[in-house]
């Protein structure tokens, strides 16, 4: 072979190989879905997403470059979330990344195949997503929020927040499917310590404000709330009415605290995001959901708001602000 014919022909091969190179990534282009049952505008919903793709890029998973992240904000109206669960399975994504009770059985209907990862939920036994926290068995796997005995360690630390509590109700949403589990732990705890147990079965803010307003009309009385949608989306409205009414309030959420809550006791939200994140990796290099344990917390973050104590008109003892993982003065 003639030297101007090699040279060409090696020119050739060096410009045809990143278009190869191009083809072979796009070919392989990773999809991952995530349908987020909350507005696009909510800041902490914001940071949980912004986790997950933070410890994602660590694993080693470029956006735009080996993997496309097709996200639905679709608010806690289960019509809507319907709607992009319908959306996001007709991509046909490698792997879908949701949160909620009542989203998993949304998503489990329109697919049995798809994986899902799922980042928070209650107690995914319960919900009837998995028959085994060990061996999910099916195409759900993910992060449980909480292990019960975390509603008497949250009704502990009201009590020591305000010493004089006779009644606790607890706000729940009927339509979780794990409400039998919120109701018979609840009841449990709450007659260890003592304290009459209230339940306030509600659907929206309306609910909510009466639920209170009732609770307020009694002395000592206190709220207990565990984990849902409905809550988290109403969170401003929620810690606002709790403060008018002067009734103090545990939460099983941070971003409550954030909002003008009291105090939360419960596992951080962006802890799970990125465990998820470590289980999307996972099963995109080939392993199965079915395979991968549900796995329940084992630190959970108590975070104070001593402006919204001293509004309330409590003292909160000492040993609580050492204890405290975040103070919020």
């Amino acid at each position: 072979m003639k030297r101007r014919e090699f040279i060409t022909l090696l020119g050739s091969t060096a410009l045809a190989w990143p278009l190869a190179a191009r083809a072979q990534q796009a070919g392989g282009m990773r999809r991952i879905g995530i349908l987020m049952p909350f507005p696009k505008g909510d800041a902490e919903a914001q940071a949980r997403v912004q986790a997950f793709r933070q410890e994602l890029a660590r694993l080693g998973w470029s956006e735009g470059s080996n993997v496309k992240l097709d996200e639905r904000w679709s608010t806690y109206n289960l019509d809507l979330v319907r709607a992009d669960a319908a959306n996001l399975v007709a991509l046909n994504p490698d792997v879908i990344v949701c949160q909620g009770d009542r989203v998993i059985p949304i998503l489990t209907k329109f697919t049995r195949s798809i994986p899902i990862v799922v980042a928070i939920t209650s107690d995914p036994i319960a919900s009837g997503a998995v028959e085994s926290l060990a061996h999910p068995g099916g195409n759900v796997t993910g992060f449980s929020f909480i292990e019960f005995s975390m509603f008497g360690k949250m009704l502990k630390i009201l009590k020591r927040l305000a010493p004089d509590i006779s009644r606790v109700g607890m706000i729940y949403n009927p339509d979780l499917p794990t409400k039998g589990d919120y109701i018979r732990w609840f009841e449990i705890y709450a007659g260890q310590l003592g304290v009459q147990p209230i339940n306030f079965p509600i659907h929206d803010i309306a609910d909510v404000e009466r639920s209170i307003a009732s609770l307020a009309d009694q002395s000592n009385g206190r709220i207990f709330v565990p984990p849902d949608l409905t809550f988290i989306s109403l969170r401003t409205q929620v810690s606002a009415l709790l403060i008018h009414h002067r009734v103090p309030a545990i939460f099983t959420s941070p971003a409550f605290i954030a909002a003008g809550g009291l105090a939360s006791y419960a596992p951080d939200p962006l802890v799970m995001y990125r465990q998820s994140a470590s289980y999307v990796d996972r099963i995109l290099r080939g392993e199965k959901p079915g395979d991968l344990p549900f796995q329940q917390p084992t630190i959970y973050r108590l975070v104070i708001n001593l402006k919204t104590a001293k509004s309330l008109g409590l003292t909160v003892p000492d040993t609580l602000l050492v204890a405290a993982d975040e103070v919020i003065e």
